[in-house]
C-alpha cells in the first residue's frame, strides 16, 4: 500500500468523514502501544480481526524507514493497523485489549523502549471510534484503573500512514525465540490470552 491509495491514508480519511455509513463494513483502527512487534503479536490472535499491519503513523516526512523513525526526528509512531469485523468484535473490545497489554501512563516509552516512536496512541478513522476511545479513557480515569496515574494516550485522526518494512510484518510469528520476543512480546500475548480468553481466535 502507498499513500494516496484508496486503502491508504486518503481512503481512511475519506471513511472518517462518512462516519456511520461504514459501520456495517470492515473497519480500520490504528494503535500505537510501544514496539509494533509486540502489539501485532497480540492482535493477530484476536477473533474478528482480519488483518494486522505494522506501520508508521502521524509523522511529518514521506516514506520513513525504520532507522528514520528510531531517530526520533520524524514524529512517527510505531503502530499496527487493524482491519476488523464490527459484527464480531467491537471497537471498545479492541481498546480494552489495548489498555491491558500496554501501559498508557508511560509518556513516550514502553518499558525499556524509549522515544516518541513508542508513545501510546489511538488513531481513529471514524467519529464513532473517536467517541469510544474518549469515553473509555474518561471512564478509566474516573475509576483510577491505573492507580490514579494520568493516562497519556493521544487520540487523534489518522494522518500520515506508511507500512513498515516487510521484515517487520509477522515478526513474532516468524521469530518466536528471538530474545526481545521472548522477553517482551510473549508475556503480552500470554496476558491477552488469560484476560480475554473469549476473544482469542479459534
Amino acid at each position: 500500500m502507498v499513500a494516496g491509495d484508496p486503502s491508504g491514508p486518503g481512503g481512511l480519511q475519506c471513511e472518517a468523514s462518512k462516519g456511520s455509513n461504514f459501520m456495517n463494513e470492515p473497519q480500520i483502527l490504528v494503535l500505537g502501544g510501544g514496539c509494533f512487534w509486540c502489539t501485532e503479536a497480540v492482535y493477530v490472535k484476536v477473533r474478528g480481526v482480519t488483518d494486522v499491519e505494522s506501520a508508521y503513523a502521524n509523522g511529518h516526512t514521506e516514506r520513513p524507514t525504520y532507522e528514520d523513525v528510531c531517530s526520533g526526528t520524524t514524529g512517527y509512531n510505531e503502530v499496527v493497523r487493524l482491519t476488523y469485523d464490527p459484527s464480531i468484535i467491537s471497537t471498545r473490545q479492541l481498546l480494552e485489549i489495548f489498555f491491558v497489554v500496554h501501559d498508557p501512563t508511560q509518556l513516550n516509552r514502553q518499558g525499556h523502549d524509549m522515544g516518541t516512536q513508542y508513545r501510546s496512541g489511538i488513531y481513529f478513522t471514524t467519529p464513532e471510534q473517536q467517541q469510544v476511545a474518549q469515553d473509555l479513557i474518561r471512564e478509566m480515569s474516573q475509576d483510577k484503573v491505573f492507580g490514579g496515574a494520568p493516562i497519556v494516550t493521544e487520540v487523534q485522526p489518522l494522518a500520515a500512514y506508511w507500512p513498515a518494512e516487510a521484515y517487520h510484518q509477522d515478526f513474532f510469528e516468524r521469530n518466536p525465540n528471538q530474545g526481545y520476543c521472548l522477553a517482551v512480546a510473549a508475556p503480552k500475548v500470554a496476558k491477552f490470552r488469560k484476560t480475554f480468553a473469549a476473544l482469542v481466535r479459534a
